[in-house]
């Protein structure tokens, strides 16, 4: 599929996602998000992906903000389908079988932070930024930040962030658990790849079973420990647990 306003390359095993509005600061418009829908589809049904990372272009942003113009003249119902559009995609990303690294290479802002938060983990250049500033327009952020980020980081300094609006740098978001690693800007690609390429040493099967299980543990509606154990049996029935164990009592490396 040809994108306009991002750039999806495969490479080995990885998809790499990148948002490319630099003149724009990256900033996430409507069509933005349909691409990355499509894209994150895209790296899900090709048996050749293990893993995504997601970045921004250049050196200033990751993503920073939605496109506020895109706001402007909507009606209630108007602006809870815009939200719900962003969730979707948000959600589909959380719940991707494939761990997505999000490479945060400058401000991560409003909707660039709630794709951040998205993600399964955050690495992030000793420069960046990150901030939810939505109050100051007279908002609350719309994209899943509310929760993804309570999850994270706690009901105190979540409310701290969305209720001042201010922006933390990298090494409090570290302390705080917002990001997994801070590492230098021209060390940042090579890091998430890293991280990648340790998981993609694991069980393919198993990987898929604990994202979903982690997420299940976050989910009102679900009950995490039953969902732990019904994920622990099937693992039992297959191929990757037998190649495990067999690898493990021959003392070698599995071959996943």
């Amino acid at each position: 599929m040809s994108y306009q306003n991002i750039k999806l390359e495969i490479k080995d095993k990885t998809a790499w996602i990148t948002i490319d509005r630099e003149s724009k600061l990256n900033a996430l418009n409507k069509d933005t998000i349909g691409e990355l829908k499509s894209a994150v589809e895209e790296a899900e049904n090709d048996g050749s992906v293990r893993g995504l990372i997601i970045t921004g272009s250049g050196q200033k942003a990751f993503v920073a903000g939605a496109d506020i113009q895109e706001f402007l003249g909507k009606s209630k119902e108007e602006a809870m389908a815009l939200s719900e559009f962003g969730h979707d995609l948000m959600d589909r990303i959380s719940n991707l079988s494939k761990p997505v690294i999000a490479a945060i290479n400058g401000f991560a802002l409003g909707g660039g932070l709630e794709l951040a938060l998205a993600c399964h983990l955050r690495v992030a250049s000793n420069s960046a930024k990150m901030g939810l500033p939505e109050v100051s327009l007279g908002l609350i952020p719309g994209y899943g930040g509310t929760q993804r980020l309570t999850e994270l980081v706690g009901k105190g300094k979540a409310l701290e962030m969305i209720l001042t609006g201010d922006m933390i740098n990298a090494q409090d978001a570290l302390q705080w658990g917002l990001v997994n690693k801070v590492v230098e800007l021209y060390e940042l690609e090579e890091t998430a790849q890293n991280i990648l390429n340790k998981i993609y040493s694991r069980s393919k099967t198993a990987v898929a079973a604990a994202i979903k299980t982690v997420n299940s543990g976050l989910d009102k509606n679900k009950d995490g420990f039953k969902e732990e154990i019904d994920a622990f049996g099937v693992c039992f029935g297959s191929d990757d647990f037998k190649e495990g164990v067999s690898a493990f009592l021959e003392k070698r490396k599995a071959n996943f």
